[in-house]
Formats: structure tokens, sequence, C-alpha cells
């Protein structure tokens, strides 16, 4: 009995370390070999997927994502393209002017030999045929032998693919002019979960992935070198840097005419990969070991100086959040601006270096939250993109000094906000990433919203409290699919107060704030202040006062459904913290020791730290 209670308790706190909300991951790993023809940018694959169902629930079928079919007229990404009012300015040409502008979808104009397409010639389940049916970006497929709880099947398929023109993240002859960038290329194991099946068509947002381990070997021309994913397991071999100091590398005989470029990636929910033949390689080792890697074939002078930076970028955000936990990282130049993979990004340009280092440290930061944490990001891109974004701020002050140290590194996101706000465009968060009606909402809401989420619970709770949940969230649910609930758990246990409310008003809403000084007036030798609550999103309050000599004195008022405090933030002043204010009540009137004659302002909110949408109502003035 009592090894059994011991077993029980230890099957508990494993879950409950693990999350009430994802307590299970599946686990798909794929060997895949692969060969590219670089004249017609076709290919060819055979893959085998080792899935392991680690779900209570029997499976009888299962989902593959086939992405590239999303490139072709008539496409769901298509239509979508030719029905928003604002579509993705790299997917459309513009006919009109840009005062009145008219979109054509650059999809719509592919000719059969530019489309892309990702075809299934063969599949079998532990060697038995299994019926199939593509549907666009998803292959649906019935399994010949359902797939129970704990066990595991083994998917064999053979396919074939043609990469499409360059038009968005996967492509052919990239602006800065790479051959082959190679996002999202192969079947890819939808994610199931304890929601279900994630069969979201492919229309150019987010990703959701499965927990894999990769074996992956790619043929193609020998000119050509590779980089990607995982870690070349042949490097001597293919020398252009990969190879280990003082080997030789081998020369292939004139008549050979391919190379195969051999990697593996290990717990990784995606694989991707570049190929050009006039790649430049610099690497670095540092004193981890880990491997920083550049590849690039034009604006060498910048990608060079961006070097020194990011090593410093990568260190910083390995203390901010925690250890990196692959061999490497690839920075590579391909794709269409920039986006994040598995131990990778792709990114174009090079001409300032700003904007290069810039887009660096923001696609490198995703390595933490979309490859490392894993969240939903096409339910929750706002825990993706909106945290990925609070860091690379961070490190874009304090790291790479872009943004002057005296400056508040998210201004611009209150700003996005409020035009969000006022342009009667906001969304609820929870919106689906692909449901959104304007591109505009999507990608304030996701970025800005998302950062800003971060930015209120510093205001809520305070800076140290914040950086410990990061930090923790980090500890508690690397590798795990976290969901927002999870996360605004973490930041309850670390602070010690009750944030569900922000979380549901903030990001389940679009509520916002307003709070006004409504009356301040007389009473003897004190002043009599009213507040009132405008608007629907409540917030704690800081309020200063300042006399008429200068003097300033810092007043906070609690939110009551926080059932806490927090620390002073302004430690050069100090602070009287009045009865917490409720929801309720929409007014709160307080009393200032100090006459009305004497007091030379009154403000909310002084140094903008809130989400209030009103400034012009903070203050009162003598």
């Amino acid at each position: 009995m009592k090894k059994t209670l011991l077993a029980f308790c230890g099957l508990v706190l494993s879950l409950t370390a693990m999350g009430q909300d994802n307590p299970w991951q599946q686990q798909a790993n794929y060997e895949m070999d692969v060969q590219m023809d670089v004249n017609n940018f076709r290919y060819k694959g055979t893959q085998q997927l080792t899935y392991f169902n680690n779900s209570p629930d029997t499976l009888r079928t299962v989902f593959y994502h086939l992405y590239f079919n999303a490139f072709q007229p008539n496409s769901e990404m298509d239509s979508n393209l030719q029905t928003l009012p604002d579509p993705d300015g790299r997917m459309v040409n513009n006919l009109g002017t840009r005062q009145n502008p008219i979109y054509e979808s650059r999809i719509a104009k592919l000719s059969e030999n530019e489309i892309g397409y990702l075809r299934i010639t063969s599949l079998r389940q532990d060697g038995s045929n299994v019926r199939y049916t593509h549907e666009s970006t998803i292959l649906k497929v019935t399994l010949d032998k359902p797939l129970l709880p704990k066990e595991k099947t083994v998917l064999t398929m053979t396919f074939e693919g043609q990469v499409p023109v360059m038009i968005r993240r996967a492509g052919r002859n990239s602006s800065d002019g790479v051959a082959l960038s190679m996002a999202q290329w192969y079947p890819k194991m939808v994610a199931y979960d304890h929601k279900g099946w994630h069969t979201t068509e492919y229309l150019g947002r987010e990703f959701y992935g499965v927990w894999g381990d990769f074996d992956v070997k790619i043929t193609l021309d020998k000119r050509y070198v590779v980089a990607g994913s995982g870690v070349l397991q042949n490097a001597n071999e293919m020398g252009c840097g990969y190879e280990d100091a003082g080997v030789k590398v081998p020369v292939l005989p004139k008549k050979v005419k391919t190379k195969t470029w051999h990697f593996k990636a290990n717990r990784v929910h995606d694989f991707t990969w570049a190929a050009d033949p006039e790649y430049t390689h610099d690497k670095h080792i540092l004193a981890d070991g880990k491997t920083i890697h550049f590849f690039y074939k034009k604006y060498a002078e910048t990608w060079k100086k961006i070097q020194p930076g990011m090593l410093k970028v990568f260190e910083y955000f390995n203390n901010l959040i925690g250890k990196y936990p692959w061999e490497q990282y690839s920075f590579i130049q391909g794709g269409d601006g920039g986006m994040e993979y598995a131990m990778c990004t792709l990114m174009v340009g090079g001409e300032r270096y700003e904007g290069l280092i810039g887009t660096a440290t923001h696609e490198l930061a995703h390595a933490w939250f979309q490859h490392l944490l894993a969240t939903d990001e096409a339910a929750y891109p706002w825990m993706d993109e909106g945290f990925t974004s609070y860091i690379e701020y961070l490190a874009r002050q304090k790291v790479l000094g872009l943004i002057a140290a005296d400056k508040d590194p998210f201004e611009g996101s209150y700003l996005g906000l409020e035009y969000l706000v006022s342009s009667g465009m906001n969304e609820p968060t929870i919106t689906h990433s692909d449901r959104y009606a304007t591109n505009r909402a999507y990608s304030i809401t996701a970025y800005y919203k998302g950062l800003l989420f971060l930015t209120q619970l510093d205001y809520i709770m305070g800076n140290e409290a914040l950086m410990k949940t990061l930090k923790r969230y980090y500890n508690t649910y690397a590798f795990k699919n976290p969901t927002p609930n999870d996360f605004i758990r973490i930041a309850e246990k670390v602070s010690g107060m009750q944030l569900q409310w922000f979380l549901n008003e903030f990001m389940e809403t679009d509520h916002t704030a307003d709070y006004a000084i409504e009356k301040v007036e007389a009473k003897g030798n004190k002043t009599s202040v009213t507040l009132k609550r405008k608007d629907r999103l409540p917030l704690p309050i800081d309020l200063f006062v300042t006399d008429v000599t200068g003097k300033k004195q810092y007043v906070y008022i609690p939110l009551r459904m926080t059932y806490g405090e927090k620390p002073n933030t302004y430690q050069a002043y100090t602070r009287t913290v009045l009865p917490a204010w409720g929801w309720g009540n929409t007014t709160y009137t307080f009393e200032l020791d100090i006459p009305l004659e004497k007091i030379e302002s009154i403000e909310i909110d002084a140094e903008n730290k809130s989400v209030d949408m009103n400034k012009e109502n903070n203050t009162y003035r003598k």
C-alpha cells in the first residue's frame, strides 16, 4: 500500500509540475531522405515517422500539414489575400496607388512551374497500406489499426514536392538571391493535445508543432552549401567552415554531381533548411561549447558587423530567461523577412546595420518562447510574438545600445495599442491568429498587446516579480506547450497576488482602461480627491502629488481583486498605501494631508506605465 501511495503521489506531482492544461505531449520522430533537383526546384523524399500516442485517447485518424499546397491559385491562402482589406505587402502586387491601393494576389498569378505543392505518393502504417485524402494543406489519414493510448506506430511514406516562387517565408530565389529557403517543406504531423487535433488550414500566419527528433538527409548539387536546423553529422565531408580545425575535406570526383548533407535535431518541432552555392559561413564557439553560425551571400559587411553583438545578445537571453538547450544556433540569409525556426532563423537584408541586428535579435528571442516553450502560436500568438518582442527591446537597450538608456523601450507598443483602439479595429486577443478581420489588428495585438501584457504585470506586481516569473515560467514549462493560464499561475505564485482577472480582462476581452481625476476640493487643512474609473479594464493606481515647492509624494491605491500589494517601485519617494479600490465602485475618494493651496499638481501614472487610454484626464494642475 505504501509503495502504491508513493507512486500515486509521484504521478500527481509530475502532472502538477507539467501544468494542468497540457499534462502530456505527443512525440513524432522523423527520418527523412530527400533529393532536390536545383534546376527545376522539385524534390522527392521518403519519410519514416514514429508517432508516440502519449494521450489518454485512442486515435483512429491522424493528420499531416502539407503547407506548400497553399501556394496555388484558388487556395484558401490565395482567397484570403483577395478579401483582406490590408493584405501582407509581400504577397500582393499593388495595381493602384499608396493612397488608393488595388491589391492583386501574387499567388493567383503563379504558373504551373511556379506554384508550390506537396503530394503523398504512398503511405503505410506498420507495413500496411492506409487510406488518405488530400484536402488543400491538410492530409487526412485513416489508420489501418487504431493507435491506443501509450502506444506507438510507424508511418512510412514517399512524397514529392515543388518549391514555390518566394512569396511568404519559404520558396526559391529570395529577394537577396538565396536559391532555396526550405521552411515547412515536408509532410508534418499535425499537433494533437488536450483540445484535440489542430487541423488549421495554412493562411500564412502562425504554427503549432509536435515535439520530436529529426534525422534528415538532403541530397543536392555538390556546389551548394546547406544550413538549417540540427547538427551536421558529416561536417568533415562537407567542408564550407563546418569541418573540425585541421581536417582535410575530401575532394569529390568531377563525375560526382551531388552531395548528401546529414543533419540531426533532437527535441524540436520543425526542421528548416536553406541552400545556396554562394554562402559565406562564419562560426563562433562560445565558452559553454555551443556554436553560433552565420550564413550569408549578400551585404557581407553588415553580416560581419552584427556578429559580436549577437553573441552578447545570446548570452543576455541565457541569463534573462534560462539556458539555451541545443548545441547550436544559425542565422541564415533567406526567406522573405525574418522568421523563427528550430535552432535557426531565416532573414533577409543587411543594407542597414540597425535593421539587420534588430531582426536577428527578435528572431533569436523566439528560440526561448516559440521553440523552447512552444505554446500554440496559432491560438495564442501574443504569448510568442509579444513575449519575444519584450525581451528583444530589453536587449536592444541594455546590450546593443540601439535605444537610449533614459527612454522607455516599449513606448511604441503603447502608441500602437492606442492607435488600434482609436481606429475601431480592436478585437479580443483570444481571436485565432487566422481569423482577424485585418492584418493590422492581428499584428498590433500579437506583438504590441502581447508585450504590454508583460509591462502591465510589471505595473501591477513590480519588475522584480515579473523577471522572476519569466525565469520560473521557463524552468517549469520548457518543452511542455504552456497555455496562458499556466503563465498567469506562475505569476500568481511569484507575486502572491490573484491575477486571473487580468488575464481575462486584458487578453480575453477588448476592454480598455481609463481612470480620471474627477474632483479636487479643499477640506480644511486637507484636500479631498475623487478618482473615477471611466472604462471597464481595472488597474491599481500610482498617483503623484507635487507641492508648490516641487516636493513629490507617492500614493498607491491597490486593486482589491489582486488581494495584495506590489513593492514600492519608486524608491526615491516615500509611499502612502491607501485602502484597496474594488472594481464595482466606479469612484474612489481619499484625503491628502496637505492644503489645496499648497498643491501644484496631482497626476495618475505620471510615467505612463499603464495602458490608460486617455491621459488627458489623468492630471489636476493648480
